[in-house]
């Protein structure tokens, strides 16, 4: 266990807000103040954690008090000093005689260093300010550093408010930081060429899950509510992110109110799936489920497939198109209420259509190009879980045939369109598609069998000129039991395309074998949970 001997002047939130977290397993053995009646004594005091006060006597030498500092650390046994707006600047007599000592500034060092570093940030001007861990020299704020953090300066800021920023947005997140580094044994202090000291952080590289992660958005408006009218919201931007998206994207019907929070989340799931696509496309998003998609010859065609998937669903849903929108679609999907549509790009006669309905917002996301953002994140309280994006679906090379009955060439084609539909699908989440059109979409169930149910019902209840009869299923995980596929053949399925790996496979095949349904295992699952 690493132990800390911390040193401040004043409160010291720094060092207890460190023995909050315990970075690394740190904790702190000591707290010592040159001031007596310091209000991190009577904290640290409360916590159990022994305290000193080292006053420095009038006329007394740095030197004299920095052994009487030393003196009274002696009795502690401790690995790093951690010092918090401590008030005394340290020199050799002190620093030689101690483990390595770590102190916090409220800036981005080099830039304003010493005193009233708030005052010196907002009187220089500058957007961005933060602060800095470093290694504590003889020299005031010039020691090597170990990490920053920084922050944002508003034009509203004054110097209290970057104070309060500063701290909680940089500072608590910058000290743990570098503390759980030291007592990981990451952080190698050695001697520089020209006799002073170098930091050097084991594994704070950058890749694509780096050490460190820093958020560089620009808000792009603020919305009218967020999920819920009580829920404030706003949009935010990444100027780096170069993939067509609906972030940013031009409204072309100006007279239209602008985009809800979750007008936004729809438009981007339903934008993502169409790009899976490379025939014309088009897919109808209802709270970022798929409520239909299709390809087709034609774009006006692949509308009228994905619509008729669910078309009570549909209704007030998110239209996307990854082909220019034309007038012919365009009349078709003002044929029903529809929130948004999105597409890259429009002829004069779609747009004059489209704008016939005052409540249908017009997004042009421009060219679709690549899918070049890798990454993609949940925000959590507290946190993020960042990950790779899921671009990966089969081929026909990549799907093994398990059963004694082999897919036709249709069928595998059916399976390979309800993947890349899946894969936008909420988890547990069934796809019955027909073609290159889905027929019945099952989502967000807590049990499979549920979702097969549900798709089932939806292509026979809710499908137009289509139905589960002869439809292929894609499952997004395994089947733990042959009850999903003895569902989805009760239902009408002929073929099913599933990860496999379940301990049950041989039950699941011989449930398919039985009916003479083929099925075909990708080796991999597709859950999606947000």
């Amino acid at each position: 266990m690493t132990t800390i001997a911390g040193l401040a002047s004043n409160r010291g939130r720094n060092l207890l807000h460190i023995d909050d977290r315990r970075p690394g397993g740190a904790e702190l053995g000591v707290v010592l103040s040159n001031r007596e009646g310091a209000p991190v004594l009577d904290a640290a005091a409360e916590r159990g954690i022994p305290t000193e006060v080292v006053e420095r006597g009038d006329g007394e030498s740095r030197a004299a008090h920095e052994r009487r500092v030393l003196d009274a650390l002696s009795g502690y046994d401790f690995d790093v000093v951690c010092l918090d707006g401590y008030m005394r600047v340290l020199t050799e007599t002190f620093l030689d005689s101690v483990p390595t000592t770590l102190n916090v500034h409220p800036s981005l060092l080099p830039s304003f260093p010493g005193m009233n570093a708030h005052e010196q940030v907002l009187d220089a001007g500058v957007s961005v300010t933060g602060c800095t861990v470093h290694v504590v020299t003889d020299e005031v704020d010039a020691g090597p550093i170990v990490t920053q953090e920084s922050v944002p300066v508003y034009a509203d800021d004054d110097a209290d408010s970057l104070k309060s920023r500063v701290l909680s947005d940089a500072e608590f997140a910058a000290y743990p930081r570098a503390v759980r580094w030291f007592a990981e044994g990451r952080i190698d202090v050695g001697e520089a060429d020209d006799g002073g000291l170098t930091v050097r952080v084991d594994g704070d590289g950058g890749g694509d899950f780096p050490e460190r992660r820093v958020a560089a958005d620009d808000r792009v408006a603020e919305l009218r509510y967020g999920e819920n009218p009580h829920q404030a919201a706003a949009v935010y931007g990444d100027a780096a992110v170069d993939e067509a998206s609906v972030v940013g994207a031009p409204q072309l019907n100006e007279g239209a109110k602008g985009l809800s929070y979750n007008n936004y989340n729809d438009a981007d799931a339903a934008l993502n799936l169409i790009k899976e696509f490379d025939d014309p496309a088009a897919a109808v998003i209802k709270h970022a489920n798929p409520a239909g998609c299709a390809t087709a010859d034609s774009l006006a065609e692949a509308y009228a497939d994905a619509l008729a998937t669910d078309p009570m669903s549909a209704f007030g849903g998110i239209v996307a198109l990854n082909r220019e929108c034309d007038a012919a679609t365009a009349e078709a999907i003002i044929d029903s209420f529809k929130e948004v549509v999105v597409a890259p790009g429009y002829t004069d006669a779609a747009l004059d259509v489209l704008g016939e309905k005052d409540d249908l917002r017009v997004l042009d996301v421009g060219e679709l190009g690549a899918r070049t953002d890798r990454l993609t994140e949940k925000p959590l309280v507290g946190g993020r879980l960042v990950q790779e994006r899921d671009l990966w679906a089969p081929t026909r090379d990549d799907v093994e045939v398990v059963t004694e009955t082999e897919p036709t060439d249709e069928q595998l084609e059916t399976m390979l369109f309800a993947w890349k539909v899946l894969k936008h699908v909420k988890s547990n989440g069934i796809v019955f598609a027909d073609g290159t059109e889905t027929v019945g979409v099952g989502m967000g169930q807590v049990s499979r069998v549920d979702a097969v149910r549900l798709a089932a019902m939806k292509a026979d209840e809710h499908a137009e000129g289509k139905g589960p009869a002869g439809a292929v299923m894609a499952s997004d995980a395994f089947f733990p039991f042959p009850d999903g596929v003895e569902e989805a053949a009760e239902a009408g399925v002929d073929a099913v395309i599933q990860p496999g790996g379940s301990v049950n496979d041989e039950d699941v095949i011989a449930a398919c074998d039985e009916r003479g349904i083929p099925m075909v295992f990708t080796g991999r699952r597709c859950f999606r949970h947000d």
